[in-house]
């Protein structure tokens, strides 16, 4: 293996065309990308790191077979290398072998029990899983030789507060930030772990304080300034399209038909992020005839990408998108289709598909536009409700989630994402259905029966007991830890604790609370 390694860096005609294979991957052009993988892992095939990188082009290819494979032997090549372990586990994740990436992860630890990052990629592996008292170990393993390392701290203190013991976290968490570590991740983490544990314990303007904290370092953590200018400019685009949008282009994209073989009976879940999707994906997704989608990248990576290019220098026109022929629209359903099902059981047979993604409602004219017999279910929760619930959230750092660094901007961000929903609903012209949280979480059976019918099936008594095969799945959704909680109301109404600092944005939010039914916002 190491031959082959040293081989290849000895002849720069072919470290140039694994250097231009990279380049093509990192730009979009998985395919171009692929030829020059296969012919090099033919050449050297006992370099690890080319067998990584052909899985990640076969991925972005869709080629999900070869992708596994690849993994596989990056995998069996490389037992003792911690940090490509880690990698592939990811990737592994990524693909929905959630098998492979756990036997990953564990391999990465038993390849260096005293590997930080081993344990602690193994630890968030096991806490996902739910499996808290492993997460525990592998923690526990790293303090015994870094008794005061503030990574494997506020793990701890995560774990503890996933297992309710909220003070012992509140602790821990204060003796991280008084260490007054130089990690800037941890730094961040640590004070918005403590907002949370804090707002469980009931002292709400010290949870806030710190939140605010937190945010403010966070901003730290990648250019914000840029993100949020990419955001504003799509975001101003998307309004220009969609002020052009009419009801005739509503009806004739229905009237078009898909062509092809008959699709799958498709169905959309979204609204705002931690408006109850998750919970009503939950319960619709425990019906038999209905096979839920959970945080899948499908629709992102082949639709909503694919005609971003068009954004980047400018708008995408509604010519454009109105004119989008018959045979690209089902190529990009075909993809859709091909990359939804790579976490689908292989015999899985279901009168309905449920793609439940929040963020992707900000899309919702593609949707339409792409797939023309869509059902769209949307989730509607108090706005100000949703503003805290985001604003608590620990979400990766990108242009969309880089609204949530301010209470301000989530208020923006709400009010863009939910003004494409009332200018869609206005034009009319598909199928749609609202569906409020807290309705749900008042009477389960009566709201879920009713979005179960929306989508042609037949309410079943197992999904009244939805939170029970939770516990045998695993949950991609940032609020996978609530999962397997039975159906509660804690959550309603938990704005008032932060009345004050909403105050000034409630005349923003006023119009959305009227049109959802939540008053007038005051």
């Amino acid at each position: 293996m190491a031959d082959d390694l040293q081989r290849l860096q000895g002849l720069p005609r072919q470290v140039a065309r694994w250097q231009n294979a990279q380049q093509q991957l990192l730009s979009g052009r998985p395919e171009g990308a692929l030829s020059a993988y296969r012919d090099l892992v033919q050449r050297f095939p006992g370099v690890a790191q080319l067998w990584f990188e052909l899985g990640m082009a076969a991925m972005a290819a869709l080629d999900f077979s070869q992708a596994e494979q690849a993994f596989h032997q990056a995998e069996a090549l490389a037992p003792r290398d911690v940090s490509l372990l880690v990698l592939i586990g990811q990737q592994f994740h990524r693909l929905r072998r959630l098998d492979d990436a756990r036997r990953c992860f564990q391999g990465a630890v038993v390849a260096d029990p005293s590997s930080l990052h081993a344990q602690l990629s193994l630890a968030a592996w096991h806490e996902r899983e739910r499996r808290l008292e492993l997460a525990w170990e592998c923690v526990e393993a790293c303090l015994r030789k870094h008794p005061r390392n503030a990574q494997a701290l506020c793990v701890r203190a995560l774990l503890l507060h996933r297992g309710g013991r909220n003070p012992e976290a509140e602790i821990v968490l204060r003796d991280v930030i008084r260490s007054e570590t130089s990690d800037h991740n941890v730094q961040y983490s640590s004070r918005q772990l403590l907002g949370v544990v804090l707002d469980q314990l009931g002292q709400y303007a010290e949870a806030l304080k710190h939140l605010v904290e937190a945010k403010a370092l966070a901003r730290k953590l990648g250019n914000t300034a840029r993100m949020e200018h990419d955001y504003d400019l799509a975001d101003r685009r998307r309004r220009l399209l969609l002020a052009e949008l009419t009801p005739e282009h509503i009806r004739r994209w229905r009237a078009e038909s898909p062509g092809g073989s008959d699709p799958p009976r498709l169905a959309f879940l979204g609204g705002h992020p931690r408006s109850g999707t998750t919970l009503l994906e939950q319960i619709l997704g425990a019906h038999p005839d209905i096979l839920a989608f959970d945080e899948s990248e499908a629709f992102v990576q082949e639709i909503w990408h694919v005609l971003a290019p068009m954004q980047a220098s400018e708008a995408l026109k509604l010519e454009t998108l109105d004119r989008l022929t018959s045979a690209r629209r089902t190529e990009m359903r075909e993809r859709y289709f091909k990359s939804l099902f790579r976490e689908a059981p292989p015999d899985a047979e279901s009168k309905v598909l449920l793609d439940k993604n929040p963020s992707p409602t900000a899309a919702l004219h593609l949707w339409l536009r792409v797939f023309p017999g869509l059902k769209v279910v949307v989730a509607l929760r108090d706005p100000r409700d949703v503003i805290i619930s985001c604003f608590f959230q620990n979400l990766m750092l990108t242009p969309t989630n880089a609204n949530f660094l301010s209470l301000e901007r989530t208020v923006r961000h709400y009010v863009d994402l939910m003004d494409v929903w009332l200018r869609l609903r206005e034009l009319g012209g598909f199928d749609w259905i609202e569906t409020r949280y807290e309705d749900l979480v008042v009477n389960a059976q009566a709201e879920g029966s009713r979005v179960t019918e929306f989508l042609g099936v037949v309410w079943q008594r197992e999904q009244a007991q939805h939170h029970h095969a939770a516990t045998d799945i695993f949950v991609f959704s940032p609020t996978y830890a609530a999962a397997t909680q039975p159906v509660h109301s804690r959550a309603v109404g938990r704005w008032h604790h932060y009345a004050e600092a909403l105050a000034p944005l409630q005349a923003g939010l006023a119009p959305y609370c009227k049109a959802f039914g939540y008053g007038n916002g005051s």
